[in-house]
């Protein structure tokens, strides 16, 4: 007898009560998730001003939706969520491996990454995904321990961008790195004290890898150890620093910048 996918084992379940999907909420990153069709959804909760805004994509009928009193809105979600009236049950995204998602290619020939070494605050990842979007990397990597998972509060950080930008989970990260290493990135770790200007690490032509730490510890030494160079962001005086999304989205633009 052959046996079910994988993935509808996990919405059966779901229906039972005992599901092992997130909880997605606020309108922006539900519409975008229902939208979506790699993503697969499983229950969704909306208030009836959050359900007209979300038009058809709030009737399909393979999805159990639930219209919810304003006053009373029940699904589990966390204490002080912005849900905007609409929460969403989902399975989480299965991107695949570096590997298959980066290799550069006759279209793209110097893509750009971004991997992020212990990262684990959802707003800073969900920021960072909306950057790399923006800037058009080709994905970003994160280790599935000490970063932040996917959940509701990166997603609506994101802004959408989750269902459109890769979000690679790798059991080891220094693995990953070497990974893409083989395949001809160059790898640049962000250090504030390195000697070497942004601009001036990534002007290289070839795929790319933007390395990026915690705040306060920063990259961890088997990290800066896997990087081609360290680089860092020029700054008016010696004082100030930016948090890690603001500094993801500086070195995207300079990626991007690179060539013009």
């Amino acid at each position: 007898m052959s046996r079910k996918p994988a993935w509808i084992i996990a919405k059966e379940r779901a229906a039972r009560g005992g599901g092992e999907g997130v909880w997605l909420f606020g309108i922006h990153a539900v519409r975008d998730a229902l939208a979506n069709p790699a993503r697969r959804c499983l229950r969704l909760v909306v208030t009836p001003n959050a359900r007209d805004r979300l038009g058809d994509l709030a009737t399909r009928p393979d999805l159990e939706t639930r219209v919810a009193d304003p006053r009373r809105f029940d699904a589990p979600l966390d204490p002080g969520s912005v849900h905007q009236g609409a929460a969403l049950e989902a399975l989480p995204l299965d991107w695949g491996d570096p590997e298959t998602v980066c290799a550069p290619g006759p279209e793209d020939p110097a893509p750009v990454v971004v991997a992020l070494d212990r990262v684990t605050d959802p707003h800073n990842v969900g920021a960072i995904l909306r950057s790399a979007e923006v800037f058009g990397a080709r994905a970003v990597i994160a280790p599935r321990r000490h970063a932040a998972p996917e959940t509701g509060a990166l997603a609506k950080s994101a802004s959408g961008a989750l269902e459109r930008q890769p979000y690679i989970r790798v059991g080891n990260l220094s693995a990953a790195l070497g990974e893409l290493a083989a395949m001809g990135y160059r790898l640049i770790g962000l250090d504030g004290d390195a000697p070497v200007s942004i601009d001036a690490a990534v002007a290289e032509a070839g795929p790319l890898a933007l390395v990026l730490g915690a705040e306060g510890p920063g990259l961890r030494p088997k990290t800066r150890d896997a990087c081609h160079a360290l680089a860092r962001i020029d700054r008016a005086g010696d004082f100030g620093s930016l948090n890690v999304s603001n500094a993801a989205a500086v070195v995207l633009y300079a990626a991007a910048r690179r060539g013009r």
